[in-house]
């Protein structure tokens, strides 16, 4: 918190803390939603961001840039953005889980297709309105593309806490059911649990947890399979207890000590959220060719 401070304390401190908040706010956010996403679709290799919400996102922001103009979005207050961003991405994945898993009788392969199908559109889209736009809006959009950590609107911060903290509680309440489908959906059943409940819930506390997030810094598209994986090293037990703290120690321990080498030795040469994309993007690969799922 104080590393190279040269300023008046009490306004470094407030500075900091709201970003460090933040951060640690959103790595727990991104571990929780991965283990939730990865534990009903049984495979390890699979994140929430596959199912577009990174670039609904995007198209978002470029469609308001489209119809309302570069200047009209750069005076828009960072609330109504946020809470813009936050409710289209809920209110979509909503929409696409509960008609898929009711209409296609549970059936998660059908739900993840559709779901790479709308990413895939979402990001023709967005390519299609960005070619549309002035230079200077284009410059306006990718800014705000970019996961940003440096500024935090503690209004939002406080928000988005509420909510994130009240989704988080509402995943550690859920660990022992979970535990039990992660033994698989037929054996869950067998158990007693009511699985197509239990899976609901886990997909839209998944949901809430990256809109939110993402609304609040915007997208880190690795960094949920970076860090997961890396807590399934450490501790190789199916307890979600354990692998629930594990992934958010980890995910914090990544975000806080990225950050804080990028600004003290790279000087902010490059986005956080740019190396995070690098590393997990390499890990992706390496795990698919070791042959995991």
């Amino acid at each position: 918190m104080t590393l190279g401070a040269r300023g008046p304390i009490g306004f470094v401190l407030a500075f900091r803390g709201s970003k460090l908040a933040a951060l640690i706010l959103v790595g727990i956010s991104i571990s929780t939603s991965t283990i939730l996403f990865q534990t009903v679709t049984q495979n390890r290799i699979l994140t929430p961001s596959i199912m577009g919400f990174d670039a609904l996102y995007v198209l978002i922001l470029t469609a308001a840039v489209f119809y309302l103009g570069g200047m009209t979005f750069a005076g828009m207050s960072d609330q109504v953005i946020f809470v813009g961003a936050a409710g289209a991405m809920t209110l979509a994945a909503l929409l696409l889980f509960s008609t898929m898993l009711r209409s296609a009788q549970n059936n998660l392969l059908r739900m993840i297709l559709t779901g790479i199908v709308f990413g895939a559109l979402f990001r023709a889209l967005t390519d299609f309105m960005q070619r549309l736009i002035d230079p200077n809006e284009f410059s306006v959009v990718q800014g705000a593309s970019y996961a940003r950590f440096s500024l935090i609107e503690t209004e939002l911060l406080l928000v988005a806490a509420l909510i994130l903290g009240g989704a988080m509680l509402c995943t550690w309440r859920m660990r022992f059911s979970l535990d039990v489908m992660a033994l698989g959906r037929e054996t869950a059943v067998n158990l007693g649990i009511d699985a197509s409940n239990v899976q609901m819930q886990a997909l839209i506390l998944a949901a809430l947890l990256v809109a939110v997030s993402t609304a609040l810094v915007g997208p880190v598209a690795f960094l949920g399979l970076l860090v997961v994986s890396l807590a399934r090293l450490t501790t190789p037990v199916e307890n979600h207890g354990v692998l629930l703290c594990s992934g958010a120690l980890i995910s914090a321990i990544t975000l806080v000590g990225g950050q804080t080498i990028l600004e003290r030795v790279f000087q902010l040469a490059s986005p956080l959220s740019v190396v995070i994309d690098l590393m997990g993007g390499a890990f992706f690969l390496f795990l698919l060719l070791k042959g995991h799922r």
